[in-house]
């Protein structure tokens, strides 16, 4: 799937590509998935509905790769030599302002996903399971490092401990996620769970 959408969107420049992908963010925050089309992003971006369609295949592949594109850098290329480092290094990577953003349309996103498998099947291949294996090399170097036991049994829901606390905290306290609370989470839970120093 990748192959073949890089080579649909290898005609339009990164540049017109950064463009497209943030229109669509914005449609994204003012109407929702649902009620979000191919004409509306044809639109608001001057372009025509064939080459979104030729360049992305559909609405779910450009969501998701318009929230990959909006994402930081990769989470594998932070390295500062150690674990609690890294994941500080990555909390510092967007401010409180995009994060609330962010946390807000990927819960919405996350409904919609949840009744169409077009955009759950693109989710998952095009964000999820990237970020997930850039997660594990992040952590894979820890254990490699030996500040992680590789038996330890957290290991295995690392990735269930960093997105629950940022999707849930707007639900349990009513409060957006902030670099603040995800870095005190961290030192609190996800690196005592993994045997690693806080101080």
């Amino acid at each position: 799937m990748a192959e073949v959408a890089t080579a649909r969107r290898s005609r339009i420049t990164p540049e017109r590509e950064a463009e497209l992908y943030e229109a669509v963010l914005d449609l994204l925050r003012e109407v929702g998935y649902d009620a979000l089309t191919m004409d509306a992003v044809a639109a608001r971006t001057k372009s025509s509905k064939a080459t979104l369609y030729r360049q992305w295949g559909g609405k779910a592949e450009l969501v998701a790769r318009a929230i990959r594109h909006n994402k930081p850098g990769n989470i594998a290329d932070v390295d500062t030599g150690s674990l609690r480092g890294d994941f500080h290094a990555l909390m510092a990577h967007e401010d409180d302002c995009t994060m609330e953003q962010n946390a807000a349309l990927m819960r919405a996103l996350a409904m919609a996903a949840h009744t169409n498998p077009d955009l759950m099947r693109a989710f998952k291949e095009l964000l999820v399971e990237p970020e997930t294996q850039e997660l594990r090399k992040l952590i894979q170097r820890a254990v490699d490092r030996g500040e992680v036991r590789a038996d330890n049994p957290a290991l295995n829901y690392v990735v269930h401990m960093m997105l629950g606390a940022f999707a849930t905290r707007a639900l349990i306290d009513d409060l957006p996620p902030t670099r603040a609370f995800l870095t005190s989470y961290i030192d609190a839970v996800v690196l005592p769970a993994l045997g690693v120093p806080t101080t």
